[in-house]
């Protein structure tokens, strides 16, 4: 297990170097070998922005997955470009050097002396491990499996509590991702991207373990086993709306109790938002475009950020509905049927003419 030993002898090395509510330019909040949380101060002790790492499961062999609620341009753009970093970047002590090297300069503050001791530990530490190779060659025939390997050791504990409130059936879902993925990947033919993949996963546990989800406010399904395709049923809305008394309608008229929304993800998520339109049934108002597109800034590269969970997405085109007094249409719903093709282009034009005019923000009144 070496590298598993390496990522914790890192994370040691990072948390004593940027200590939590101490060092004044960089903090390491909270660090494990699945998550960092870290915090730049851009002016002063009042002004500081908390960026995150997701370490995915097959780190070292790709980089970490950093996002941040900032809505800062500077702070995108420097972990955009840490995405975009060669697989020699991907050590999570080099990602951070790289942060915050990034993050000084545009800003206009001054590099903190923490990056050279990172240069020299980094030096050491590499050549700690070429002599290591030399001595026992059969260390790096685990190196593909480490990541997957260290679920049944360090990590067990802390996924007992990720897993905990799943169900059976649920967990079996997972558990067949999960390994269609690593076979994949040690393949060679991983399907999307490691880090999409992996971030959906999470999304998707975390999505098993919500009380949204096991009250019946929705469900989900992988279309085709696909991680990257999603059909989300939306079953309940604001029982004071005339969404509400449309949707009771029609399960009475067509057999239906829910709204079906299909969800796409393109292999660049979590730094690019998913495509997402209403399949059935066909609905006016509510933002809802032709070909059941959602005119809803949050799905656009521009409102999107990586730190939205999907079930908030769910929710919140839940309540853009009801708040553009969305209603079924029953007249024609049988001979009139939404397309893909049509809700991509209706969304194309849409952020067209957004992107000249602005998005339009409803009064207070309208909630």
């Amino acid at each position: 297990m070496a590298c598993l030993a390496r990522l914790k002898d890192d994370i040691k090395f990072l948390e004593g170097l940027f200590p939590a509510k101490k060092h004044e330019r960089f903090q390491i909040i909270t660090a494990s070998v699945d998550e960092v949380c870290c915090r730049f101060f851009t002016k002063g002790a009042d002004k500081s922005v908390i960026i995150h790492a997701n370490v995915t499961e097959t780190y070292p062999q790709s980089a970490p997955i950093w996002f941040s609620e900032s809505d800062d341009a500077i702070v995108s753009s420097c972990i955009e470009k840490l995405s975009e970093m060669g697989d020699t970047n991907n050590n999570i002590c080099k990602q951070i050097r790289i942060l915050v090297s990034d993050l000084c300069q545009q800003f206009s503050l001054p590099q903190p002396d923490e990056l050279t001791a990172i240069d020299n530990y980094l030096t050491e530490k590499n050549e700690s491990m070429a002599v290591d190779s030399s001595d026992d060659e059969e260390e790096d025939t685990v190196e593909d499996d480490f990541h997957y390997k260290m679920e049944e050791d360090d990590r067990t504990d802390k996924q007992s509590d990720e897993l905990n409130g799943i169900d059976t059936e649920n967990l079996l879902t997972l558990e067949r991702l999960k390994q269609s993925q690593r076979q994949d990947y040690l393949k060679g033919t991983t399907t999307g991207s490691v880090q999409a993949s992996d971030r959906l996963l999470k999304e998707l546990r975390e999505i098993y373990r919500s009380d949204n989800y096991k009250q019946g406010i929705y469900d989900i399904e992988l279309v085709n086993d696909s991680l990257y395709d999603w059909n989300i049923r939306l079953f309940k809305v604001d029982p004071d709306s005339p969404l509400f008394t449309d949707m009771a309608a029609y399960k009475q008229k067509e057999g239906h109790d829910h709204i079906l929304l299909n969800f796409t993800f393109k292999e660049s998520f979590p730094f690019e938002p998913p495509f997402v339109r209403i399949v059935r049934p066909i609905i006016s108002g509510g933002y809802v475009l032709g070909g059941g597109a959602i005119c809803m800034e949050l799905l656009t590269k521009h409102g999107w950020s990586g730190a939205y969970s999907l079930e908030s997405v769910v929710l919140q085109i839940a309540a853009t509905l009801v708040k553009g007094k969305a209603r079924i249409q029953f007249t024609d719903s049988k001979q009139i049927q939404y397309t893909l093709a049509r809700a991509q282009q209706s969304f194309k034009s849409l952020v067209q003419v957004h992107e000249k005019s602005g998005w339009f923000t409803p009064p207070k009144e309208d909630g």
